[in-house]
């Protein structure tokens, strides 16, 4: 609440535009009778802000600041404003939505991302308890396994994992991928 207006902020952790589209659909059939629905995401690299209706850079801009500020990617939030009949100048409107938009991360939490990349194993089958302990230390899940004379293992890992998986298990396993 701020000087009678009331600020109902959401945080969404989204993957495309589509699913941000209809995140910001059902809140303004949920909240029809509010006057502003003010927003900011960013996603795979772009980003947006909308004021909905207030003053240049009032609302949507410093909610996108906020995410900026904070490194968030993959993330919408919204704020919804009921006017309280008092006007809160330029100022006083962004503290508010940033405000409102820090309060809902807050709540929500963040969950870090990172970016994962498949590679196939082939070892020899007396290798593998070896090769899943390095696994573990990896951050690695194996996500398939199979056997035609050798083992081969599918595992997800981090990125920035892959050259150390490769040196943990060289000579004798093909890392490929």
């Amino acid at each position: 609440m701020e000087r009678r207006s009331r600020f109902l902020a959401f945080a969404y952790p989204v993957r495309s535009e589509k699913e941000i589209e209809a995140r910001l659909a059902r809140l303004r059939r949920e909240y029809h009778d509010a006057r502003h629905i003010a927003y900011a995401w960013r996603l795979q690299g772009r980003e947006r802000a909308d004021d909905a209706g207030e003053p240049a850079g009032s609302a949507g801009r410093p909610i996108l600041q906020l995410l900026r500020g904070e490194g968030l990617e993959g993330v919408l939030v919204a704020v919804v404003r009921y006017f309280g009949g008092v006007k809160l100048g330029v100022g006083g409107l962004a503290r508010a939505y940033r405000a409102a938009a820090k309060g809902a991360l807050a709540a929500a939490g963040v969950v870090e991302r990172v970016p994962q990349v498949e590679v196939r194993l082939r070892l020899p089958g007396e290798r593998v308890g070896e090769a899943l302990a390095a696994l573990g230390r990896l951050g690695a899940r194996v996500r398939a396994q199979g056997y035609d004379g050798e083992t081969t293992l599918v595992v997800a890992l981090p990125e920035d994992k892959v050259e150390e998986l490769r040196r943990a298990l060289s000579p004798w396993a093909k890392v490929e991928g």
